[in-house]
């Protein structure tokens, strides 16, 4: 079997696992998958870890040494974890992994079974070639829970067990619409951070029928998730975003409008995405007061999923929420959920340039594009410990950017076979160089 048919049947089994997380602890069940790998990789000449912070949520992780160990060492880091599904509005199965016309139709056939699966194909196959640099494939667990059973427990908890110095991830490799039709191509360098809030009031409490001249929570928190909605923060200034707009080569008046923060609808499809890159977003998405139809809540909370950009703090944002409630700020009491900075590796140095070769032998003379992703990634935390961390697949040309964006999540998420080889052939070609196999 080829290196591609091997990937293409493993991602077939890790869907089919269905290791749906639901966002509670007990939810994943990742043992399968890790299982189903530990069985990928029992003949093969690699050291393994097993870690399980919790029953069920397994994390392993596969190693093949180099024989210097003065070489730069690599690794891939696949998560194994899928988010939940609405059955009815799937109309093929989503943990049959059926292909249909060129796709194989899953949850997580996107997000990030596919590149897990190129990954585990690419380090079974590097560990017959003895490779001058260490490579360690890390399947981890609870990535869509940002990492508390995964990565980030085992960053925190045993730091040391693989290397973080130079870590591949999800995603990237698809396709800019270049305006003049010519072709870009995405890498992922890192990623917007976290800033969640939830947004407390308190008013009187008392009898629904005798609501005359009391101060009703429900009005002040709807006025506070008013003034909330109305946030309009700037747009960023940074290099990674004057370089994504100017890879699309817009007329002047267009490229201009867009630096300055204007005029999104020009970038089609990719207008939301694009938003959330230049700016820090504020998104209200929970809404609690009450419980009795008969009794005014004394209490309320609206929370807010916050996504900074690089070099925007805590304090900031706090303050930035206060200068949007006005005269209400001091009757609202800010409370801090999930925060965390957001984390960027440079667009140069020896990994990266590896990527950008990689992508030229597959796609020649073609512009490679510096992006930040919006969501999060198992990524931050090599970043955190020192590291740099580079989304990293490869798609076919008929692929843009937010076709592979609207697959994340969806109903009847799909990856197109042709883009699982070339991912697979992407990672063994990048592996065998910058690790010197």
């Amino acid at each position: 079997m080829s290196l591609t048919e091997t990937a293409i049947e493993l991602l077939r089994e890790l869907i089919q696992n269905a290791c749906v997380n639901d966002l509670t602890s007990d939810s994943g069940s990742e043992a399968r998958n890790a299982e189903t790998l530990e069985r990928f990789f029992a003949h093969s000449d690699v050291s393994m870890q097993r870690f399980e912070p919790h029953p069920g949520r397994v994390s392993v992780a596969f190693t093949v040494e180099g024989t210097d160990p003065t070489a730069e060492p690599l690794t891939l880091l696949g998560h194994t974890d899928v988010v939940p599904v609405d059955r009815p509005k799937w109309t093929h199965d989503p943990f049959g992994a059926d292909i249909v016309d060129g796709k194989i139709y899953g949850r997580g056939a996107t997000d990030m079974l596919f590149i897990t699966a190129a990954m585990a194909a690419t380090t079974r196959e590097i560990a017959k070639l003895r490779p001058r640099g260490s490579l360690t494939f890390v399947a981890l667990a609870d990535e869509e829970a940002r990492g508390g059973l995964g990565a980030g427990w085992l960053a925190e908890n045993y730091p040391t067990a693989i290397s973080w110095k130079n870590c591949l991830s999800e995603t990237g490799g698809s396709h800019l619409p270049v305006q003049d039709g010519s072709d870009a191509l995405i890498v992922v360098v890192g990623e917007k951070g976290a800033a969640q809030r939830r947004l407390h009031v308190h008013g009187d409490a008392g009898h629904g029928s005798a609501p005359f001249s009391r101060d009703l929570t429900v009005g002040t928190i709807g006025e506070v998730a008013r003034r909330i909605c109305s946030i309009e923060p700037e747009v960023s200034s940074s290099e990674l975003w004057e370089g994504y707009v100017r890879a699309f080569r817009f007329d002047s008046e267009t490229e201009q409008q867009l630096l300055a923060g204007e005029n999104y609808e020009a970038l089609g499809p990719l207008a939301r995405y694009s938003h959330a890159m230049s700016h820090l977003t504020v998104a209200p998405t929970v809404l609690r007061a009450g419980g009795a139809i008969n009794v005014l809540p004394s209490h309320a909370w609206l929370e807010l999923d916050i996504r900074p950009l690089p070099g925007q703090s805590q304090e900031d944002i706090d303050e930035l929420i206060r200068e949007a409630l006005g005269d209400l700020a001091d009757h609202v009491e800010i409370e801090h959920l999930i925060t965390e900075d957001a984390t960027l590796s440079p667009a140069e140095g020896p990994l990266y340039q590896a990527i950008v070769d990689t992508y030229d032998e597959f796609f020649p003379g073609v512009p490679v594009v510096p992006t930040i992703a919006a969501g999060g990634s198992d990524l931050r935390f090599a970043r955190r410990l020192g590291g740099v961390g580079y989304g990293f697949a490869l798609h076919a040309r008929e692929r843009s950017f937010s076709e592979v964006l609207e697959q994340l999540h969806s109903h009847d998420e799909c990856v197109h076979v042709e883009d699982v080889e070339l991912t697979t052939k992407a990672y063994f070609s990048l592996a065998q160089k910058f690790l010197g196999a």
